[in-house]
């Protein structure tokens, strides 16, 4: 173990220590070593003694070495626990010895050992060796003159002391209680937290004390009496006698003092328990304080003499604060001494500390508590807590009787600061001795400040207290005192307070708020009103209450005085201000302090807590809160921070005006409250303020000037806080209504223009706050419900409103009327339901205003009605607002009024079709055509047949149809008015209705539509339209220029009458598309339906042939949208279709009398419509109707044809018909059950492609034979015939550009049969167009005809593959001639036109490189997809084929010398590219490529047509070289040369392709069998190459000498070693 060792080490060094002085000690200290390796536990060496003997011999020679050891191995045992107690006194006296001993060191260790045996298991339990142990100690401190043994012997006295102490505790089995003192730390940063901590630690006290008090006993443990005769002994020392137990002739006072109040506040159960001790501290301890206070001697010194009566102090304090229940009489001595010491002529530093103190007592709240209960309303003993509060007061008046009061004011306030801030004051060392005493004389005040806070707060938490046990009852609940309202305990002592305190604490609060301008102070001294003023409230003790409210109020707004006011009128008469032209009123100018804010927020703060025991009270507040909002809105108030030499632009707004928004909020906030206060406070505060605004009103004349700020200022705010109050009130309005409105009323019959509008505003909010309430109109009610409950309230709200409006003489309050009615409205509306008769009368007599003000308010209200007031009007009132409706429609005052109360027919329409919805439903269930509108039928929305009887009986029913048809009525009258706007709203909303609700309309309904309203509706727009007015019109006179009149502008498509009826013609026409496509087989299910549709088709007719541009399309469109809307659902008869088509093509066949602009848009729109119809109406379409779509669209092509022969030249693009045919022509192909039209509808438009010219005539002879339909047929004879009129070309290639792509496009849709029919022609005429490159090489004809040609080869290769569609083998002859065809086009194009150098314009290089694209393009479809796929090409076709790629490929070899060099670079590419794929498709990969018949017939053709071209251009090397002589041979032909003997070396070829070659035959047996065959094409070459290995050229030579290689590889020769 860890102790052993230790013990062994000091041992070892105790022996070489005693080596040669002292033997015994050594060999005693070896035989130790021998001893301790025995023992293993500190309980084996308490065990032996020779250990702990060998220790004490160390000590016992007073040899320092071997004393520091032999005590530091005693003070290991003893922690340990290794020592025996009965060793205790021998280990003493060895102590005791040492402690005489001079040698710093030793007594250090002396004094260690000492506390280690008092913390130990050896603690002295005996008498003796108690004082033996505290003797030392005491010797130690008492004649030893070194500082660090003085204070440790000082220190070590205390923790024996303390442990003394918790031993009796322990031993009497006490609780521990201890106590913090706030006097003996820092404090808080402000009373109230003080007095939190104190109440908190004052409340743990007494509940530990309560917990742990038993019954006082006089007998006490022997430890018990230790203590006790120890606590006598120090006592004695204190007062200057001798410890007699401790054998102690003196002892310092102030350290015995010290130890005394030590044990006074840290064990306390002591002395309420143990009767010894609580006598020894009434006669005996109390004894020794109250001499020390009446002694004025000086003791030790100077400068000990503050520090003697701090602890003086602190001990009295101690024993108040604790011990004051059971010391009644001492207490009282004691604090009647404290007190008279506050005015003493006593040094200033003992004055502070007697202050200090005092505080601590007021802001502890149980101290003063107690104190107050034991003796201010005990009668036997004085007034202590008064007279310490009117001590503290006295200090704090003496302020006003120094010589240096600002100073020390403005020290007062720092410390405030400081202490705010959680910063301690601390007196610099080396201020001057004036600041030294100006800085104490603040403190001392600051003390008495903070004493008669706490003293404040105390009451306020004892009444808190009062409130939380019920004793007292809080003032936001209603509560009236009782005789027995004040019995209870606390309750009592709060009041007794009060009464006999609050008169010094205001004069003293009062004079320092007045005298004081530092934020800290001032919050604090504000905190203590408030919370006074909130405790007077709860206790209801009114004096005091009124007086601290009369006093704060004088510190909330204060007049400046006349410098300030001409100070700040010169800041505010800047050229910048906004109101220069109102005179400033120099009463008006108040400048807020920050001490005014913070005590208008505090005035807030009570207002809002007492606000219903206030009563009379709040004049003065109200009056003052009034200024307040005076303040806030003047523009020439400011806080202080602003009213400086500064000039106010330089100031930021929001800084400046800060405050105000806080106390602005505050304000209001104070009044919305109101909800929580009684009634009858509540009138109260009513009255108040009715009082306030009515003597302003009666000092208020007629004229706005003369009116001050002032008195307009305390109305407004009368009139806003009776408003505010109301609003919070609204679950108990009924007794505050006619108090508030009256006034409002009052206000309204003012001659002042601004009280009057201040009175219309206010009747507005107040009116729409209460029918808003939640409480009146609850939707959750039934009307009956209502009418029990709240008619009166609602009929008399309206009818002050109604009176109002009648009553008025001046217009302004008329306005005002409607103004609030619209508010109403808006608002609470759906609240309403008794007062629907009067408002719509009143909004009926608004209608027909001349006023327009008037005029439109009334509308406004009519528009809140239909948006949210439908679903609670009463239904017998429909009909009149739908007629109210219909006078603002047709009101000649503003247009705006008409247009949008149109709209709002559709509103009500919307509400009055739900009606509607029962009745369709009836009418399907009971067969009938018709509704039956009787009363009893009708089911009204929302009310239930079993619920409400009564009120069914008392409502009458309304028929809705009539209803509707009202409304239908009204419009059409609107349809014919002269206003363009009005007319065509008319419309708009009248078929608007119809297509939102004609489900719900049954069949009769509509047909009253169609025939009373819609084809009516048509005819009369069709007859204005044809026969208004084409005048011009001028616009509206807006103003003169050079003495004539200027115009409004009128935008040409509506400077006519008749332009502005075709717009509501084309608006009657979309209506009636709009309702075609919602409710097309319904109408077509009506009788006589088919008599209205031919109607419609002759109007379209007329329209479009007599009519405007807009007026056709829109005729068109209304067609086209009641067919195309519903074919594709299927429902849709086949005669409507039939009878559209009709209309389409009779347009195209009248196109010699129906020319220009509108005629082109008309026609573009039916091809659109075409299209778009076809696809619809796919399934419907039969033979002879397709055909007359492919008719009508050949009528619009040769038209656009004749009609636009310069038009692309002019233009640059298609024609707009020919490009919506363009548009519309891949969406025409055939469905299935139409598949044979296929083949009339792709020769049909291969027509209009391009032919060539006679010179071709024999290529095309085949062509020419082929069988086309007989339509067709037919129109080619047409043409042939007429010379004049060209139907099957156009001049120009743009729409055949166009057009190829389309038919590429459909020919790949196509089915198959009908595919492999087309696809020679399609070929033909694409070869036709690819020529043309000959003629037009810059076009793009050639470039589109191409592209299509390549595309419809590799997307459709299958056709010409073997095991393709099996419908594609029946037909042999028919796929040869195809193949035919591709071999021509291919031949022709790829050697007639590309790689070939044309004559061309010069063309950008872009365009050159994708001409040169496109040539690759084709070689590529040709030698990568057609050659190499599982065609079915004949052999002949596959060797023209094969064919045309080697005379592509031969351009470059076959050339002159000197003409290769002339041949452009593009030329040689494509040659090499040819070339290129005559390789690839004679070589053979195993690993890519999937061989099969066709791929082994082309690559047995293609190798020899190889070999042929590759011999050749190797016999032309040498040829070239040799005409050439020294000159190098052409870039062209050298590359070729390269390339054919690189591909040579890469190249592998199938064995079926080497069958073929011309070889020996038992060369060609021999590689076959070696399986060497692949490279016997080297072989053929072999003499070839053996030419041009002389060559010139170096790569040449370098790749001839690889293929050697290569035959000799394939031959077997391969170089091998002789020695093998």
């Amino acid at each position: 173990m860890a102790l052993v060792a230790a013990l062994e080490a000091d041992l070892r060094a105790l022996s070489a220590e005693a080596r040669r002085r002292y033997p015994a000690v050594k060999d005693g200290a070896e035989h130790a070593i021998l001893k301790l390796r025995s023992s293993s536990s500190a309980s084996d060496l308490s065990s032996n003694e020779d250990i702990l003997r060998i220790f004490l011999m160390a000590c016992g020679v007073r040899n320092t070495k071997l004393s520091v050891i032999g005590l530091s191995c005693l003070q290991k045992l003893i922690s340990h626990d290794a020592v025996e107690p009965s060793s205790l006194k021998e280990i003493l006296d060895t102590l005791k010895d040492h402690s005489e001993m001079a040698e710093e060191n030793i007594q250090l260790k002396t004094l260690q050992t000492i506390l280690i045996i008092f913390q130990s298991r050896l603690h002295p339990e005996t008498e003796e060796n108690m004082v033996l142990g505290l003797s030392i100690c005491l010797r130690l401190l008492d004649n030893n003159r070194l500082p660090s043994v003085y204070n440790t012997a000082a220190a070590t006295f205390r923790q024996a002391v303390a442990m003394i102490f918790d031993q009796v505790v322990s031993a009497e089995s006490l609780p521990m209680l201890k106590y913090g003192s706030s006097s003996q730390t820092a404090r808080t940063g402000s009373v109230t937290g003080d007095l939190s901590q104190n109440i908190n630690s004052s409340e743990s006290l007494e509940k530990d004390v309560i917990s742990g008090r038993s019954t006082m006993r006089d007998t006490l443990s022997e430890t018990g009496k230790l203590g006790l005769r120890l606590l006598e002994d120090l006592t004695a020392s204190a007062a200057g006698g001798s410890a007699a137990w401790l054998h102690v002739t003196s002892l310092p006072r102030t350290f015995s003092l010290e130890l005394i109040e030590f044990v006074l506040s840290n064990y306390i159960s002591v002395f309420k328990i143990l009767l010894p001790y609580e006598q020894v501290l009434r006669h005996q301890i109390c004894s020794l304080l109250m001499t020390s206070l009446r002694t004025s001697s000086e003791l030790e010194g100077e400068m000990v003499e503050p520090y003697f009566r701090r602890l003086v102090l602190r001990s009295v304090a101690h024993i108040i604060r604790l011990y004051s229940s059971s010391l009644i009489t001492e207490c009282e001595v004691f604090l009647n001494m404290l007190v008279k010491a506050t005015f003493l002529d006593l040094p200033l530093w003992h004055r502070i500390l007697v202050l200090e103190i005092l505080r601590g007592f007021c802001v502890e709240a149980r101290t003063l508590r107690i104190l107050f209960q034991n003796f201010d309303m005990n009668p036997k003993n004085t007034n202590v807590v008064e007279s310490m509060v009117k001590a503290l007061a006295r200090v704090v008046s003496s302020i006003q009787f120094q010589e240096t009061s600002e100073e020390s004011l403005a020290a007062v306030a720092g410390m405030f600061s400081s202490k705010a801030k959680g910063i301690e004051w601390i007196l610099d060392n080396d201020a001057s001795s004036a600041a030294v005493l100006v800085a104490s004389e603040a403190h001392a005040i600051t003390l008495a400040i903070e004493g008669l806070l706490g003293v404040v707060f105390t009451v306020a938490t004892l009444t808190d207290e009062a409130v939380d046990v019920g004793e007292l009852e809080s003032p936001r609940y209603e509560h009236h005192p009782s005789s027995d309202y004040y019995t209870g305990k606390a309750s009592h002592i709060c009041i007794s307070m009060v009464d006999s305190l609050w008169l010094t604490i205001l004069d003293a609060f009062s004079l320092i708020l007045s005298r004081s301008q530092g934020e800290a102070i001032v919050l604090e001294i504000l905190k203590g009103y408030q919370a006074f003023t909130q405790a007077c409230g709860v206790l209801h003790a009114v004096e005091p209450l009124n007086s601290f409210l009369a006093s704060l109020c004088k510190f909330t707004i204060v007049l400046p005085t006349d410098a300030e006011r001409r100070s700040f009128s010169s800041l505010v008469q800047s050229p910048m201000s906004k109101r220069s032209e109102i005179q400033v009123d120099q009463k008006d100018v108040i400048v807020l302090t920050p001490k005014n804010v913070q005590a208008l927020r505090t005035l807030f703060n009570v207002a809002h807590r007492l606000h219903n025991v206030l009563g009379p009270s709040w004049v003065l507040v109200l009056e003052t809160l009034a200024a307040l909002d005076r303040a806030i809105h003047s523009p020439h108030a400011t806080t202080q921070e602003v009213a400086t030499a500064v000039p106010k632009l330089t100031r930021e707004p929001s800084r400046q005006y800060a405050d105000f928004s806080i106390l602005s909020s505050l304000n209001s906030q104070l009044f919305e409250s109101s909800a929580l206060m009684h009634v009858s406070a509540v009138k109260s505060l009513l009255s108040a303020l009715h009082m306030l605004s009515h003597q302003s009103m009666t000092e208020t004349s007629g004229s706005v000037s003369s009116a001050s700020s002032k008195q307009i200022g305390s109305i407004s705010f009368s009139v806003d806080r009776m408003i505010s109050i109301l609003v919070n009130n609204l679950h108990r309005v009924e007794p505050l209504w006619d108090q508030v409105v009256g006034h409002f009323l009052e206000l309204a019959e003012h001659s002042n223009q601004n009280l009057r509008n201040m009175a219309l505003d206010a009747l507005d909010q107040s009116i729409c706050a209460v029918l808003g309430s939640e409480q009146f109109g609850d939707a959750t009610l039934d009307v009956e419900s209502k009418s029990i409950e709240l008619k009166s309230v609602e009929c008399a709200v309206l009818s002050s409103l109604r009176a109002l409006y009648f009553s008025a003489q001046k217009s302004d309050v008329r306005v005002g009327s409607l103004k609030i009615l619209l508010h109403v409205l808006e608002r609470c509306g759906e609240k309403l339901y008794y007062s629907w008769p009067g408002i719509l009368e009143m909004l009926r007599s608004v209608a027909d205003a001349l006023e327009k003000d008037v005029a439109t308010l009334g509308f406004q209200s009519l528009r809140v009605i239909m948006s949210d007031g439908l679903p609670t009007l009463p239904e017998d009132c429909l009909h009149v607002c739908i007629d109210v409706t219909g006078a603002y429609s047709a009101q000649k005052t503003d247009l705006n009024i008409s247009l949008t109360a149109i709209g709002l027919l559709w509103t009500l329409t919307d509400f009055v079709a739900k009606g509607l919805h029962h009745g369709s439903l009836m009418e399907k269930e009971s067969g009938l055509n018709t509704v039956d509108t009787t009363p009893q039928q009708t089911i009204v929305e929302g009310v239930e047949d079993s619920n409400k009887p009564d009120y069914e009986a008392r409502i009458q029913v309304v028929n809705h149809e009539k209803l509707l048809f009202l409304v239908f009525s009204l419009i059409q009258k609107l349809v014919d008015d002269e206003r363009p706007e009005v007319r065509n709203s008319a419309v708009r909303t009248f078929f608007q209705i119809l297509g939102s609700h004609g489900n719900k309309l049954s069949k009769s309904m509509w047909e009253d539509c169609l025939w009373n309203y819609i084809f009516p509706m048509l005819d009369g727009a069709s007859h204005k339209a044809a026969t208004s007015s084409k005048d011009e019109w001028q616009g509206k006179e807006i103003g003169t220029r050079g003495g004539k009149a200027v115009h409004m502008l009128i935008h040409h498509s509506r400077n006519t009458a008749q332009k502005q009826w075709d717009e509501t013609f084309v608006l009657v026409l979309g209506g009636i598309a709009r309702l075609f496509r919602s409710y097309f087989p319904l109408l077509e299910s009506l009788p006589n339906f088919w008599s209205g549709w031919e109607s419609l088709l002759a109007f379209v007719k007329n329209s479009i042939f007599n009519g405007s541009k807009e007026v056709s399309l829109a005729a068109i469109n209304c067609l086209q949208t009641a067919v195309v809307s519903h074919c594709v659902k299927g429902n849709l008869q086949l005669r409507y279709l039939n009878s559209v088509m009709d209309v389409y093509e009779l347009v195209f066949q009248k196109s010699s009398s129906y020319t220009g602009d509108t005629a082109s848009k008309v026609k573009q729109e039916i091809l659109h419509g075409l299209g778009e119809l076809y696809v619809q109406s796919l399934k419907m379409f039969d033979d002879k109707m397709y055909m007359q779509l492919l008719g009508i669209i050949d009528l619009a092509i040769k038209q656009a044809i004749i009609s636009s022969e310069t038009f692309e030249t002019e233009f640059g693009h298609v024609p707009p018909v020919l490009r919506h045919v363009l548009e519309i022509l891949p969406s025409l192909g055939p469905p299935e059950h139409l598949s044979s039209m296929w083949l009339i509808l792709l020769r049909e438009f291969l027509h209009y492609l391009p032919r060539v010219d006679s010179a071709l005539a024999n290529e095309e002879g085949e062509t020419q034979q082929s069988t086309i339909g007989s339509e067709v047929s037919e129109r080619k004879a047409d043409s042939s015939s007429d010379k004049t009129t060209p139907t099957t070309r156009i001049t120009s290639n743009m729409f055949a550009e166009k057009l190829i792509p389309a038919l590429v496009e459909l020919l790949l849709r196509a089915p198959a049969a009908e595919k492999y029919i087309m696809f020679p022609e399609v070929i033909q005429n694409l070869r036709r167009c690819m020529m043309t490159r000959r003629d037009n090489p810059d076009g793009s004809l050639w470039k589109v005809a191409a592209e299509g040609f390549n595309r419809l080869l590799v997307e459709d290769v299958k056709i010409c593959s073997v095991g393709g569609d099996t419908d594609l083998k029946i037909n042999k002859p028919a796929r040869i001639r195809i193949w035919k065809e591709i071999g021509d086009v291919y031949e022709i194009f790829l050697v007639g036109y590309c790689g070939r150098a044309l004559s061309s314009n010069s063309l950008p290089p872009a365009a050159l490189k994708a001409n040169e694209t496109l040539e690759m393009a084709l070689v590529d479809g040709l030698g990568d997809i057609v050659l190499k796929s599982t065609v079915d090409a004949p052999r002949e076709v596959l060797e023209r084929l094969v064919l045309t790629l080697d005379r592509c490929a031969s351009r470059t070899c076959s050339l002159p010398i000197e003409t290769v060099e002339l041949m452009p670079a593009h030329c040689s590419r494509f040659s090499l590219k040819c070339l290129q794929k005559l390789f690839s498709l004679s070589s053979f990969s195993s690993e890519t490529e999937n061989w099969h018949t066709t791929r082994a017939e082309v690559s047995r053709i293609s190798i020899i047509t190889l070999m042929e071209r590759c011999e050749f251009i190797l016999s032309r090397l040498l040829i070239d070289e040799n005409n050439l002589d020294n000159r190098p041979i052409p870039t062209a032909r050298l590359e070729e040369i390269i390339f054919a003997l690189q591909e040579l070396d890469r190249l592998t070829i199938h064995p079926e392709a080497a069958s073929v070659l011309p070889l020996q035959p038992y060369l060609k047996t021999i590689l076959r069998d070696d399986n060497r065959d692949t490279r016997a094409h080297l072989l053929v070459l072999f003499p070839s190459l053996c030419e041009i290995v002389l060559s010139r050229e170096t790569r040449v030579r370098e790749l001839v000498q690889v293929l050697l290689r290569a035959v000799a590889t394939e031959l077997g020769l391969e170089k091998v070693s002789l020695s093998s």
